[in-house]
This record gives C-alpha cells, structure tokens and sequence, in this order.
C-alpha cells in the first residue's frame, strides 16, 4: 500500500499574508469548512496571537469546523503559545505550530540572538506547547539558508522536547529541487527521532519553484506539504494545493503516494478564494485556470474529440470543471434548487446568510433571464464578504456625459443609523461617488488600486468591483458586484472604509509580526 501524504493548508494564515488580502470572519469560515469537504487533513486557521480579529476567527473555526485538524501558528514566545491554546483547544483534533529563525541572517539581524540561546528558545516552546496538546509542529523558519548541521540540531532537540512535526519551511523561495530533496534526505537519515515524527515541507514561489520542490521532497520522504488554494501567499506565494494534489494523483505511479483529498472541489475552492481575496488567477495557471482545459489548436481539438487523453491528462470533471453549460437558475427557481446549488458550490450558509443570499438572487433574476454558477458565486461573496456593521449605502444618483461635469449624490445610512447625504462632483462618476462617500464618512485615504471584471458574458452581466485603499498604513479591500458597476463602485469603496472601521485587515497584523515560514 502507498505511503499516504498529509495536505496542510494554510490559505487563511500564509495565504492571508498576500499583500491586499484581508479575509473576514465569514469568509475564513467558509473556507475553512470547504477545506473540511475537500478531506484536507489539516487548517492552519490563523495567527491567532496576531490581532483580537485574528484570535476570534481562529476560534471560531476550531469550534465549527469537524472532520479535520486545526492548527495556529505562534511565535516562539509564551505569549503566543498561550493564546494559542486558547484559540484552539474546543478543536476536535487541535494543533499548536511553532516556529523559530535557525538562519544566521535571521538570528543576527532579526532575532540579534546567538545559536545556543535560540536553540533554547525553541526548546522551551515546543515543551510550553507540549503540555497543552500532543499535537505540535516546529518549524526553523529559513531552513535552506541556514547551516545544515544547526538545523538539525536543533531539529533533534526539538523532537526531544515533544514535537510530533517537523517542518521544513523553505521561506524565501531559494531552494532548487534537487538541492531540497537531498536536505529531506539529510535530516531522515541523520536527524535522531526524524524517522519517529512527520516531516513536513512549507515552499514558497519566488523563484516559481515551489510545487517542484514540494514534490521533490515527497520523493525524498517528506510525508506533509503545506500548501494555499491558488498558491496564494506572502510575495509570490506558496506551493499551490490544486498542483500538488493532481500532481501527486497523476503521477501515482512515479511518486508512490497517495492523498485523501478529493479533487471535485478544487475548482470551487479556487473560485471562492479568488472572490474573497479579490485576486484573480491566470488564465493559463494550471488546473484551475479558464485555459486550462481549453483546445485552440486545430490538431489538439480533432485529438480530444476523438479521445479526450489525447491531449488531457486530467479529466476536468475530477477537479471540479462543469461539463458543457453552466447549471443555471432563473426567476422561477425555489429557494431549494437555490441552496442545492450553493451546497455543490461549497458554501455552507445559516438560515439568515441563505434568506439574504436568495433575497438578492431573486433581485438579480427578475434583471437576468439566466443566472449562472459565477453569479451565484458572486452573490455569495457580496453577502459574505460585508461586514455586518457600519456605513450602508442607501441610495445613489449620477450626473455625467460629454458635456457635464460629472456629479454624484448619495446617501448613506451611519453606523449610528442615522441617514446622511451629499453630492460632489469629480474627474468621472467614480472619482465623484469617492469624493462624496469621502466626505460624508469622514476617512482620509488614498486609492491603491480599482479594478472592475465581468462575471458573466453578455450586455446584462454583472461587474465585479475591488478596490484597495490605504488608511493609516494599512491597506483595506473592498469588493461588491452589481449590474450597475457605478452602483458596485460605491459598496465596494462603502466595504473597504468598514473593514477600517472594523479593523479587519490582514496588513496592520501582519507588519507587527516576524516574518513568518
């Protein structure tokens, strides 16, 4: 029987340090419960010592979400180790991540500590952690430019102290292939205890080879990759989950492992991250990409039709892909053909987010004549990604053409519940909603980027508003969808000044940590 590799993800932690992303609690939830789905082993649901945000929603998770492990991540500090545990202890199966510098670079420069007091420091921690769960990972955070010999002392040490994993992050993306596996290879075979304990990879992608050198560790022995949905993540990103599951599905025969993930829902799960990110992927990124299951060439097409392995060496039905149309919903659909679809979708909505959700839908139909999977997408992540509190927008008004100076009134209703209005005029419609909403909320911030896509094709399709603004040094997103896109412009700026208020941001947290694995 194969040997069996564990799939770690850490899209709401890693994933979130992306610059400009910023999950809500909503939305991590509903992540968190489609990775449930999918059979990831186990979630690093968060940095839980980071913010309040950040403790709250890790605990959240580790309260909702069944079926599968839950981990945080914590400095070695015994703050973070502390608070940790507290995140994570009503988790069915919980998980207390640690980790630590072991490069020079890092422990003179960032920690300004010397080897022998880190070598302590991590000691301690895992032995702190130990004594809150069984369960705990280390990571010497910049592995592949450390010393070879300290990191596996201090890997050995570690598994003495009580870690059951050991993690090899390779932070900065620096690592060739062949170069990484023979580093898996060192610590099984020198490490005292690494034959006892899961040996973990965390690969990231500045060099665009992160998912090569996952998979050269999986050959050298390594039994857990850490991975994102989309390869989201710090700088370039991380190790894509959807590669390294089909990879590893694929070439069964050439890496002798196997996974428990099922690979229907990489495709949801890719679109329900981008939504929520407001990142988008390449049309040509493997797997889950537009291109990746469409044919121009003449030759390739004549080959598929008349054997799809021809030029396929995945079926686009196992990852998620809907053959032929679109499932489409109309006006005259229920609210049970609704939430079925949701359901296949991967979203999990409570009676409130389902009444809201359909409520919209029913808007949207009576405009459509169809609505399709990525309207339906798109309604979820309106509804999702708005904080429950704070500015509403209650109604807008335009002056604009040729010859006009374009003018926008609005109102809007306060956090207090009281309704205020105004109008100013701008460079275009935009720039006028932005003034006038500027005006009335009273922030001061400076537009980083506006950016508006269709959802569907066609003159009655709906745009997809995000926007990023900076307001105190951090950056704050917005996203809403609307088939007015002056309309969608206005909540989405209205979303990113709540965040603010709020204080959801992934930003603000991120920049008082360490760099993390």
């Amino acid at each position: 029987m194969a040997d069996r590799v564990r799939i770690f993800d850490t899209t709401l932690r890693d994933g979130e340090q992306a610059a400009g992303v910023s999950f809500s609690a909503e939305e991590k939830l509903q992540i968190a419960k489609l990775l449930e789905r999918m059979g990831v082993d186990c979630i690093e649901a968060g940095f839980a010592a980071a913010s309040p945000a950040d403790f709250d929603a890790v605990n959240r998770i580790a309260r909702e979400v069944r079926g599968t492990q839950i981990a945080t991540l914590c400095r070695a500090v015994p703050n973070d180790v502390d608070q940790g545990w507290e995140a994570i202890r009503d988790a069915e199966n919980p998980r207390i991540h640690v980790f630590l510098s072991s490069s020079d670079i890092h422990i003179a420069h960032q920690l300004r500590k010397d080897r022998e007091s880190v070598l302590q420091q991590a000691r301690e921690m895992v032995a702190r952690a130990k004594q809150y769960t069984s369960d705990v990972e280390f990571s010497p955070m910049d592995a592949t430019r450390s010393d070879v010999d300290f990191v596996r002392r201090m890997l050995r040490e570690v598994i003495e102290a009580g870690a059951t994993t050991i993690n090899i992050p390779d932070t900065v993306g620096y690592a060739i292939p062949d170069e990484f596996a023979r580093f898996i290879t060192g610590i099984l075979e020198d490490v005292p205890g690494a034959d006892n304990v899961v040996v973990s990879v965390h690969c990231h992608n500045d060099l665009g080879l992160s998912t090569a050198n996952s998979l050269a560790a999986v050959g050298a022995g390594a039994r857990q990759v850490e991975c994102t949905i989309n390869g989201l993540g710090e700088r370039a990103g991380n190790t894509s989950l959807e590669e390294t599951v089909m990879a590893i599905r694929t070439r069964a025969d050439h890496l002798g492992v196997e996974i428990g993930v099922d690979p229907q829902y990489l495709v949801p799960a890719s679109r329900m991250v981008q939504d929520f990110a407001g990142m988008h992927v390449q049309p040509n990124k493997a797997i889950v990409g537009l291109n990746a299951f469409r044919h121009q060439s003449g030759i390739h097409q004549d080959g598929v039709v008349k054997m799809r392995e021809t030029y396929e060496i995945m079926d686009p039905k196992e990852v998620g892909w809907v053959e032929g149309s679109q499932f489409v919903l109309s006006k005259l659909s229920g609210r049970a053909g609704f939430r079925s679809r949701l359901e296949d979708l991967g979203y999990d909505l409570d009676a409130d987010e389902l009444k809201a959700a359909f409520d919209r839908f029913q808007q949207l139909a009576d405009r459509k004549t169809v609505v399709d999977d990525r309207d339906l997408e798109a309604i979820v992540m309106d509804r999702l990604g708005q904080p429950t509190e704070g500015w509403q927008l209650v109604s807008i008004d335009i002056s604009a053409g040729t010859t006009a100076t374009p003018s926008a009134t609005v109102t809007l209703r306060s956090p207090d519940d009281e309704e205020c209005s105004g109008a100013k005029t701008g460079t275009g419609p935009v720039d006028a909603i932005y003034q006038t909403i500027r005006e009335l909320t009273g922030v001061e911030d400076e537009l980083e980027e506006y950016s508006v896509t269709s959802i569907t094709e066609g003159l009655d399709a709906q745009g997809d508003v995000t926007i990023r603004i900076l307001i105190d040094g951090a950056t704050h997103t917005g996203r809403a969808t609307d088939q007015d896109i002056l309309v969608a412009s206005a909540r989405a700026y209205i979303n990113a000044i709540n965040r603010h208020v709020s204080g959801q941001t992934g930003a603000t947290a991120a920049a008082t940590q360490e760099r993390t694995p």
